[in-house]
């Protein structure tokens, strides 16, 4: 091989050994790529969501979910029902609700506001109870707003009077209870109570029906 070649071949070989290098330098400098951001959300039922009200968080996997009219006089006569079941798998089983104020009902939609106001002021529990509790007194009034008797209700709770109306008047209050009405449509609710149990919903023939489906689930 002529002196011209052996030089060709030697800068050749250097110069390949150089794109190497610089690739290899390229490489171990790239990004990685980003891991994926995990949603906690989506290991629960579609029937909850982030903001969704829970009264009992349990720790088996079963959770019970109510679609709910406060002046719904059905949704009444399950409420003791459903506070003995929670005082029954209390610790076990999670107990959320979400609201679905009928239109039928001329103070459905002003009961949600009351509770979803109480609820930004940590208060929920206590509106949600005192609404049902006082749902014969309130309820079935037509269109004669009940709005004055729920602020009663609030200032008896002790709550910031000038808070609670600015929330009860928040466009962001009620869209966060149209919300959940929206979604009950979604899942096919057209009436309440309407109970999902792990995301199936439940058919009720009597009140027994869900505490056999909640103790069917927990068995599994």
């Amino acid at each position: 091989m002529s002196t011209n070649a052996k030089i060709a071949t030697i800068f050749t070989g250097v110069l390949v050994l150089g794109l190497i290098a610089v690739l290899v330098i390229a490489i171990s400098q790239r990004t990685p790529p980003k891991t994926p951001d995990v949603n906690p959300e989506t290991s629960l039922p579609t029937t909850l969501r982030d903001d969704t009200h829970i009264l009992d968080a349990g720790t088996a996997d079963v959770v019970l979910v109510e679609f709910l009219d406060f002046e719904c006089e059905a949704c009444g006569a399950f409420y003791p029902y459903v506070e003995e079941l929670r005082e029954e798998f209390a610790g076990e089983v999670t107990f959320a609700f979400r609201y679905f104020p009928l239109p039928g009902h001329g103070n459905s939609v002003n009961a949600a506001l009351a509770v979803e106001a109480a609820a930004r002021q940590g208060q929920l529990e206590p509106m949600y109870a005192r609404l049902f509790e006082s749902q014969t007194q309130w309820g079935e009034r037509g269109d004669e707003s009940q709005a004055p008797l729920f602020r009663g209700f609030a200032e008896e709770l002790g709550l910031d009077m000038a808070q609670f109306d600015a929330d009860v008047a928040d466009p962001a209050v009620r869209a966060r209870v149209q919300s959940d009405f929206d979604d009950g449509l979604a899942l096919g609710v057209d009436s309440t109570p309407t109970f999902f149990l792990n995301d199936q919903r439940v058919e009720l023939t009597s009140f027994e029906d869900l505490r056999a489906a909640i103790e069917a689930e927990l068995a599994k």
